[in-house]
């Protein structure tokens, strides 16, 4: 199967793909490991978890924005301060990117650091956030502004959690695992583009995708694991798709706001003339079938730009966008939001949508 170690400033990690989840929990849990689990992973998977949520100490969490807040992390370290968890104890996350957000964020701030082991329960965890030991949690309404980087020492991933999400957490995944195979280059592209179909019903397709996914990603964060300079292409489509996130109220899901997102960088990217009209709608035929059923026709054109305006990443008045040169070629400038970026705009919004 498709396992690997990926090298990091702050520890070396592992990451192997497995098809027994109670047994790889049996065969890893040690004494004093401490297992924060998303309540509905708990009750989806009973029959996995539950014995051993019996022989060791563990915290159900509600995996919701709330939970991933200074106020809520607060009972979870009480509660692993009052129940005997040491410096040389493990966190053991099993769910989705908040509990792995929560757990990694504890993780790092508890005893200046314990070790964490993470299993993820989402696509867009498995396909993308569980490598690149970045951590975030809320600051009271402020979304992602407190954090670090802290990896967990093993990832261990089990294609049965796909089996009970929704169509549209599995497109938010595969939306999101798109922007890598771009980043990549034309055969990877091509190569999402043709497996797709068969990702949705196999999960030997899948398997191989998601594990390409993170191939890419890994070869970045090894060089720029804290965000500086070459891992910031991965933000293709991320500054648009935000506002469209936080504009619909999460109705539009991340990785499917991100399609929509990686179509606008790339109409931006023809009027300044670095794609062809033909790339950038070879491209959005596919991302068609990720954002089909999430209309955003809505979005007024000001509240988008105003929330475009507000992305962490901009310096100043002026945005910093990541746009297409071509597969392969994805790079980031900068540019104001004036008369001819807003006519831009205007354009998609009335001809795109």
């Amino acid at each position: 199967m498709y396992n690997f170690n990926i090298k990091s400033i702050v520890h070396d990690y592992d990451v192997q793909f497995i098809d027994n989840l109670s047994v790889t929990l049996k065969e890893n849990l040690k004494d004093g490991d401490f297992i924060i689990i998303d309540n509905n992973v708990k009750r989806l998977y009973a029959d996995d978890v539950n014995d051993l949520l019996v022989q060791y100490s563990h915290i159900g969490i509600d995996a919701n924005e709330g939970q991933k807040s200074y106020q809520g992390i607060i009972p979870i370290i009480e509660n692993l301060i009052e129940n005997g968890f040491r410096k040389n104890h493990r966190l053991i996350a099993i769910g989705g990117g908040i509990t792995q957000d929560i757990t990694a964020f504890v993780s790092s701030i508890m005893y200046r650091g314990v070790s964490w082991v993470f299993f993820p329960s989402t696509l867009l965890a498995q396909g993308d956030s569980c490598i690149g030991s970045k951590t975030s949690i809320n600051f009271g309404k402020f979304k992602n502004q407190v954090g670090g980087f802290y990896p967990p020492i093993n990832i261990f991933i089990d294609l049965k959690f796909l089996t009970t999400l929704t169509d549209k957490d599995i497109k938010s995944g595969l939306g999101e695992m798109c922007h890598y195979y771009i980043v990549a280059g034309k055969n990877d592209f091509y190569r999402y583009k043709k497996d797709y179909p068969q990702a949705l019903v196999s999960n030997d397709i899948m398997a191989g995708l998601i594990a390409r996914s993170l191939e890419i990603k890994k070869s970045y964060i090894e060089i720029d694991e804290f965000d500086q300079k070459e891992r910031q292409v991965f933000n293709y489509g991320h500054s648009f798709g935000h506002a469209i996130e936080s504009l619909t109220n999460y109705r539009v899901p991340h990785g499917i706001a991100v399609s929509y997102g990686m179509d606008m960088a790339n109409f931006v990217s023809v009027k300044l003339g670095y794609i062809s009209e033909q790339t950038r709608l070879e491209i959005r035929e596919f991302l068609q079938e990720i954002w089909r059923g999430f209309p955003i026709a809505d979005i007024e054109l000001e509240t988008f730009k105003t929330a475009l305006s507000k992305d962490k990443k901009n310096v100043g008045k002026e945005l910093r966008l990541i746009l297409n040169k071509g597969y392969g070629q994805i790079f980031k400038d900068s540019m104001q939001m004036d008369d001819q970026f807003t006519s831009w705009m205007k354009e998609y919004f009335a001809n795109e949508l």
